[in-house]
């Protein structure tokens, strides 16, 4: 990566009050349509990704919609740069949404309400207000008759929130060409507020994704009658198994994001650590930071939680088999280890396959991309300490870096003291302070409108 990089103009003509309105106004509007993902193609984007078409063609944009099922929508727009030879940025946000159930939450999940400065509702942060606020930005560009210096490549996509089958995995695998020029992603869970101890407001930008490891594992046995002794049960050799794998202990596995997010919180907190010295002690240096451990701490192994059982039909009925599914991540790095432990921990009765599988992916955090990334929020926020992070699960940039694209969990929020922006991610009363999508804009336009190089 080279390390040229050209400031922003803080937004000056471009962001204006209609722009801040509408970040408002199209977060609360894309939460009044149910685009609900209950798994296996249980949902529909296609009413959401027409709203967002909409206001694309508004602005003059040509957007495509793209389906591999029907009413599984993607879009995609191009917004022309000032230059054609330079790499272009692709910015992108999922449609769907993960289940709400109204009974458990304060306001309606897709009333999209809106008051006391706070709007409400399912996709608040996870991630229509991402959407919201870069259809806001583009809009107000349209509006100041001015361009990028670079072209922007805008993907709404479906199902993120389940396999990205009919999603990105779809655009990347059948409508590469879209993204051509394209060697960065911003997207979702970065460059939000998080408030550590003394008052630190930290910025974490996402720079890494632990790989998706879903496992379905079956244990075979001899099916019987409840009341007779039976040594090849297999409800019991599958506990055991899943009792093993709950239990297991893995080792630390430090990569080059990890390893920068906690060499910066060390040093935000006053503690000199170093990472690649011998005899590092992660956990205690996590033990040292507080709440600012929670951002790096799911991160520094590989995991493997058990997470549904099924077995039996009858309490006097031992069954023949018995299945469980285990929820797994691996570190960059860490799929062979993972291989291995698990053939371990399953043991000689109990057979394990991907149920489903995604990469593992890290992004440069030493250049010019990062570097702009961290002035765009501290322009904004003075007291911003940006950190890199890598997330402990994943969304649609494992399937755009197929296409060479380094993706960063950008979709910058402020958030005041006291809202815990992980908490909110898939819970209930998730919810957006309206400064906060003012901010994203305005934070977004000065990163969007920036000169970087990446080669």
């Amino acid at each position: 990566m080279a390390d040229a990089v050209t400031g922003g103009s803080g937004g000056a003509g471009r962001v204006d009050e209609v722009a801040l309105d509408e970040a408002t106004r199209f977060t609360s509007e894309l939460i009044r349509i149910d685009t609900t993902n209950r798994g296996g193609g249980d949902c529909r984007e296609r009413p959401a990704a027409e709203y967002v078409a909409e206001r694309l063609a508004e602005a003059g944009l040509e957007p495509v919609l793209l389906e591999k099922e029907p009413g599984r929508t993607n879009v995609v727009a191009r917004v022309a740069g000032t230059d054609p030879g330079a790499e272009a940025l692709l910015v992108h946000g999922h449609l769907d949404v993960v289940p709400a159930d109204a009974a458990e939450w304060t306001v309606h999940p897709f009333s999209g309400e809106v008051h006391d400065g706070v709007v409400w509702g399912r996709g608040a942060v996870d991630i229509k207000n991402m959407n919201a606020m870069v259809l806001a930005t583009v809009r107000a560009w349209a509006r100041a008759g001015v361009r990028p210096p670079r072209d922007i490549v805008l993907a709404f996509t479906a199902d993120e929130e389940d396999s990205a089958a009919p999603g990105a995995a779809h655009l990347v695998a059948d409508h590469a060409p879209l993204f051509e020029g394209c060697t960065v992603a911003v997207g979702e869970s970065g460059a939000y507020t998080f408030h550590g101890d003394g008052g630190l407001r930290i910025y974490p930008v996402g720079a890494g994704e632990r790989g998706t490891a879903w496992l379905r594992l079956t244990a075979h046995g001899t099916a019987g009658h409840g009341s007779k002794v039976n040594h090849r049960n297999a409800v019991a050799r599958l506990a055991a198994a899943v009792t093993r794998i709950g239990e297991h202990r893995w080792p630390v596995r430090l990569t080059p994001t990890v390893a920068a997010a906690l060499r910066g919180l060390a040093e935000l907190h006053g503690i000199e650590e170093n990472p690649e010295a011998p005899g590092f002690d992660v956990d205690s240096l996590l033990a040292k930071l507080g709440k600012s451990a929670g951002l790096v701490a799911a991160t520094v192994r590989n995991s493997a939680n058990p997470t549904v059982l099924e077995a039996g039909y009858k309490v006097n009925v031992i069954p023949g088999t018995a299945t469980a599914f285990v929820d797994g991540r691996t570190v960059p790095g860490g799929d062979e280890e993972f291989r291995a432990t698990m053939d371990l921990l399953a043991g000689p009765d109990v057979d394990w396959e991907f149920h489903h599988r995604d990469v593992a992916v890290q992004a440069p955090v030493d250049g010019s991309v990062f570097a702009r990334m961290r002035e765009a929020v501290e322009r904004f926020e003075p007291e911003a300490r940006v950190v890199p992070f890598c997330m402990s699960g994943g969304t649609d940039a494992k399937h755009f870096s197929r296409l060479g694209i380094a993706g960063y969990g950008f979709s910058p929020l402020r958030l005041p003291p006291g809202w815990d922006y992980q908490a909110l991610f898939h819970g209930v009363d998730e919810r957006v302070p309206v400064e906060g999508l003012h901010f994203g804009v305005r934070v977004l336009d000065d990163f969007m409108m920036s000169a970087f190089t990446t080669t």
